[in-house]
């Protein structure tokens, strides 16, 4: 089949890569000039099955509230009268339930854990190299927190994700470079987890994927899909081009591709932020990745960088870099690793994540026939990204998906 890939961010690239490998005829249409220029560029880093979780948690409406008026916060909420916004928060208050949380985590995880081992098998068959570390470790700063990671804990049990809680000391050998300044209460361990350079990586792929027959067309803006004789009919500039099957991957402009067709998802828009800082002082810096679960900022080790990522912006559409956000990126890098670079004059950048209320992305076919997606990772596109374009491409070639789909196609908003 002739089978076009909207986005090639690096869900798109895996999507695609996965549907060549399958045979079919395989063309990427982008927007930017590159691949992994939006929400792929500037993410954490981090690949962590064991710890992944929906932001719809118990407890966390007040969290929430509780930040609001703080100068740092790992989370900013700039009420507007957009609709979409309210009817997003409803559905996320509705999800926050502990016996949703469990549901979403299930589901998150499980496309995860399957995505890791891809990922791996695709590293070792190309000996691919993408600044990767080993362990993950996350940091609580008070007893109040461990306390409410409970649930998380019992979920690892039960799924026998292999993890170990620490106390202080035992964290500060693990990694050496934590300040003793900072009150550390504990820290939980996860050995499988990891972290890679998510652009790095993407550009490896589409590499790869071009030596398999995969076309990429850059600077290419898609106005609208349609039906057209059986086939899918694809406006890309002030062209038309028509195809076999189409899947849509284009992160946050999904919806409204989307729409048109009578497709409407809420997928909503969550500001990210990240700051890439040159590391000055080797043995005070970070071995691997870590999170700091106070202000739910990920800390993670790039080559010769550190790159700071977290703060939740839920209300702003635009893609201008907030003061109070990158404060918080930076007193979180000074209080772990005061010594380890010069976070005020780091590479500070900021993103559009495609988040859905429930968490789980959304994979495979929807009612139209030819027309698939693979959209709603919201900030773990790049733990899920090579499993989900493998399920997609399964999905698309008429092969059943390696893990059960149960909750993660369209069907579950009805």
């Amino acid at each position: 089949m002739q089978v076009a890939v909207i986005g090639a961010g690096v869900v798109g690239v895996c999507t695609a890569y996965f549907l060549a490998e399958a045979g079919h005829e395989v063309v990427v249409i982008e927007r930017h000039g590159n691949v992994a220029e939006q929400a792929s560029f500037g993410n954490a880093g981090v690949i962590a099955p064991g710890y992944i979780t929906p932001w719809a948690a118990p407890g966390m409406p007040r969290k929430i509230l509780s930040y609001l008026f703080k100068s740092e916060a790992p989370v900013l909420f700039k009420p507007t009268m957009d609709r979409a916004l309210w009817r997003w928060i409803r559905l996320w208050l509705s999800e926050c339930e502990l016996d949703r949380y469990r549901i979403n985590k299930e589901r998150m995880q499980r496309v995860a854990l399957y995505s890791r081992d891809v990922l791996h098998q695709l590293r070792e068959h190309y000996q691919l190299e993408y600044e990767q570390t080993q362990g993950y470790l996350q940091l609580f700063r008070t007893e109040r927190e461990i306390q409410l990671a409970e649930p998380a804990l019992a979920l690892l049990a039960a799924s026998e994700v292999p993890h170990r809680m620490l106390d202080a000391d035992a964290a500060h050998l693990l990694e050496p470079g934590l300040s003793s300044a900072t009150t550390l209460a504990g820290g939980l361990h996860l050995p499988q987890d990891e972290s890679g350079n998510c652009p790095l990586f993407t550009k490896q792929l589409k590499y790869i994927a071009q030596s398999i027959g995969v076309e990429f067309h850059f600077n290419s803006i898609l106005t609208s899909i349609q039906h057209e004789n059986n086939r899918v009919a694809l406006h890309i500039d002030d062209r038309r081009f028509h195809a076999d099957a189409v899947v849509v991957a284009a992160g946050i402009e999904s919806a409204q591709l989307l729409k048109p067709l009578g497709i409407h998802i809420p997928l909503y828009p969550v500001k990210g932020y990240s700051a890439t800082a040159s590391i000055k002082n080797f043995d005070e810096a970070p071995l691997a990745a870590l999170m700091d679960e106070s202000y739910k900022v990920a800390i993670t080790r790039m080559g010769n960088r550190i790159r700071i990522a977290g703060t939740a912006e839920l209300g702003s559409l635009d893609l201008e870099l907030r003061e109070a956000a990158l404060r918080t990126l930076i007193k979180v890098g000074e209080d772990w690793f005061p010594h380890a670079a010069n976070y005020n004059t780091a590479n500070f950048w900021c993103g559009a994540r495609p988040m859905l209320p429930d968490g789980a992305p959304l994979l495979g076919a929807t009612p139209l026939k030819g027309v698939y997606i693979n959209i709603g990772h919201g900030s773990t596109g790049w733990a899920m990204a090579a499993g989900s374009g493998k399920l997609v491409a399964d999905i698309v070639s008429g092969h059943t998906p390696d893990i059960d789909m149960d909750g993660l196609a369209l069907s579950r908003y009805g």
